[in-house]
């Protein structure tokens, strides 16, 4: 028969040995993988590489394009960049990386349906291809691409919002997205 305080070492030696596990956790952090001194960077204006021309089908009846969405996209992650503070905004000349992107592809998708069958719910998805160079060392630091943001939205009901809302919420993702991507470097 165990004496009462052999119990309880071993209940303290076993949660110290849960706490600290989970103290340590499994390798995931949340500190940035930005390595220079003075970090900088220069976010070209995107490209909008979207086929404006393309006619509608069965198959894409909602495709979507808004004008000159890949500077809202560019000014998004700049403002982002400012957020974050890890990378300071430099011009091109000065930034040690340079991070450019294409806009490929912007959808409108249908989620949910009403009673009478008109589209209620509408998801936005914007995609671009996007890289990131080092200036100093004069090499692709990554590249990723179909690379996406998106935000959901309902034409009616307590939650409707407009389509520009649920735009700029799309565009805001992305940012966040992209400037994650560079920061974190997973």
């Amino acid at each position: 028969m165990e004496n009462k305080y052999v119990r309880a070492k071993r209940n303290i030696l076993f949660s110290l040995c849960v706490i600290s596990l989970a103290i340590c956790g499994c390798g995931y952090t949340t500190r940035s993988s930005v390595t220079v001194n003075n970090p900088t960077i220069y976010v070209e204006n995107f490209v909008n590489k979207i086929d404006i021309t393309r006619e509608t089908s069965d198959a894409n009846i909602y495709y979507a394009y808004k004008p000159s969405m890949e500077l809202d996209i560019t000014r998004a992650i700049i403002d982002r960049f400012l957020l974050d503070g890890n990378y300071q905004i430099a011009q091109p000349g000065g930034a040690h990386f340079i991070l450019k992107g294409q806009l490929i592809d912007f959808r409108r998708e249908p989620l949910r349906y009403g009673t009478d069958d008109t589209v209620v719910e509408f998801r936005l998805h914007a995609s671009c291809n996007i890289e990131l160079y080092d200036r100093e060392k004069k090499a692709k630091v990554w590249v990723e691409n179909n690379f996406a943001g998106e935000s959901t939205y309902r034409t009616t009901g307590e939650y409707a919002k407009s389509e520009n809302t649920a735009l700029t919420e799309a565009i805001n993702d992305l940012a966040k997205r992209i400037v994650e991507r560079t920061v974190e470097d997973w």
